[in-house]
């Protein structure tokens, strides 16, 4: 007598929702609990008169602050592996240096139609002059730019471009400075094209090295929904909407600005080249979703290359190259748009007349400045760079830093959606562009699927490898 066992059924497996699903649920969730944080109000205030957080708003603040923490401690060598083993890379690139030259062209153009807008909007919104602001918060920032430091910054104290300081305490505390990163980086990748075949070695050892940081960051980037609620939920915390209220108008002159480049100029030269828009905004998300919550470009910059190269088709030789280079100086959204709107409001607020000259002046600022900003990271020290070459009051800073996280957010992610886009034209425009990448069907991962990646056909350019691409299809 034989009996015949049922067979198991199958158990199904919990699937997560995607990163982008996953960074939304974090961003709701981050307003609900900084709403509840800031409804709780502090604790109480110190003997030296600080307000101490209650424990609420503390547990956001570490939250937020560790991700944004993790994310600066590797971009000292991502920046510098990812630029020697790009530029390394071009040798194996038809017409490299027309490349090269074509997508700076683009970035300077891009630029100048998102600071023509930034300025357009603050002519017309007049958002100094229709501020309920306190002149008391004026104040002038703790770090600023100015022309001297950024030529002062491109000249490397050591080959890490690393800095030190001091405290009261008699702690020493380590920054780094990633212009001079950058120049350090490139000087060496132009050395290993000049040395040749005697450079392989350490070619290696670079690419190595990079798959390593990039594996590393992406174990930190798999954190972003989690420091969503962080980021967010301290931001609500800390500022409320009381410094949105008194700075609506310049709040919404900012993110006017940032649409407007986002949803129409960008959308307008995609059509223009006849690409859809689509396919690249649908390719891009990852990169932009992160952007959005980690406000770096820098950071981001390992999503933004996988899927500029998996999702929208540019051969890794070219991107490899192409979005490291944006990462630190294509800012379309903290170097053009807010600085431009910035100085507008400043100039209202304070009485200030400009000229035609003036503008000019910011147009120039915002086209060929933007490297400025990759000196000491962040929208304000461009903003001081733009107030200083005006002659503007920099105390004006002051007044537009309670609300700066949130603008930061909008910013960032218009950065990292034209450090996609300009190589995505660049490829297209030179016939290097791989189309039926660029128009497959989106996974809804990450990246595109391995499978289609195996599928793929040869590039016009040679693909050689900088190191693994973030994991296809990825779910945290």
């Amino acid at each position: 007598m034989s009996s015949t066992l049922p067979a198991p059924t199958p158990t199904r497996r919990l699937r997560m929702p995607s990163f982008g699903v996953q960074v939304l649920l974090g961003l709701v969730l981050g307003v609900v609990l900084g709403l509840v944080a800031r409804s709780m109000g502090p604790d109480g205030v110190s003997a030296t008169g600080e307000v101490d957080p209650n424990w609420l708003t503390e547990t956001l603040t570490t939250v937020g602050g560790t991700f944004v923490t993790l994310l600066k401690a590797v971009v000292p060598a991502l920046v510098f592996l990812a630029i020697v083993a790009s530029i390394a890379n071009l040798r194996d690139v038809a017409g490299a240096a027309r490349l090269a030259w074509k997508t700076l062209a683009w970035f300077a153009g891009t630029a100048l139609i998102a600071v023509s807008i930034g300025i357009t909007l603050g002519l017309v919104l007049q958002p100094g002059s229709r501020t309920s602001v306190s002149a008391d918060a004026a104040s002038e920032p703790a770090s600023s730019g100015s022309w001297l430091d950024f030529l002062n910054g491109l000249v490397p104290a050591n080959v890490l471009g690393l800095q030190a300081s001091g405290g009261d305490d008699g702690s020493v505390a380590l920054s780094f400075n990633v212009l001079q990163i950058l120049v350090v980086a490139i000087a060496v990748g132009i050395a290993t094209l000049k040395v040749g075949e005697a450079a392989e070695p350490f070619l290696v050892v670079v690419r190595s090295a990079l798959a390593v940081v990039q594996k590393a960051l992406w174990w930190v980037i798999l954190l972003a929904p989690v420091a969503t609620v962080g980021l967010l939920g301290k931001a609500v915390a800390t500022y409320g909407w009381d410094a949105l209220g008194s700075l609506g108008v310049f709040t919404g002159a900012i993110y006017a600005g940032l649409l407007l480049v986002l949803l129409v100029v960008y959308p307008v030269l995609l059509r223009v080249n006849g690409l859809s828009v689509r396919q690249f905004f649908s390719g891009a998300w990852p990169a932009i979703s992160l952007a959005f919550v980690s406000r770096s470009s820098v950071g981001t910059m390992p999503v933004t290359e996988s899927v500029t190269e998996r999702n929208l088709g540019v051969p890794r030789a070219y991107s490899s190259f192409a979005v490291p280079l944006g990462a630190t100086t294509k800012m379309d959204g903290c170097a053009s748009i807010y600085p431009a709107i910035s100085a507008i409001f400043v100039a209202q607020f304070f009485g200030v007349d400009l000229a035609v000259t003036d503008y000019l002046l910011i147009v120039v600022v915002s086209v060929i400045g933007s490297a400025a900003t990759a000196g000491v990271t962040g929208a304000t020290v461009m903003l001081t760079l733009t107030l200083s070459t005006l002659g503007l009051p920099l105390e004006g800073v002051g007044l537009l830093l309670a609300i700066d996280p949130i603008l930061d957010m909008g910013r960032t992610a218009v950065n990292v959606t034209g450090q996609a886009l300009v190589p995505t034209l660049v490829a297209k425009r030179e016939g290097i562009l791989d189309h039926e990448v660029y128009d497959a069907p989106r996974t809804g991962g990450w990246v595109r699927a391995a499978a289609v990646e195996e599928d793929r056909p040869s590039a016009t350019v040679s693909t050689v490898s900088t190191g693994p691409s973030l994991e296809p299809s990825a779910r945290v």
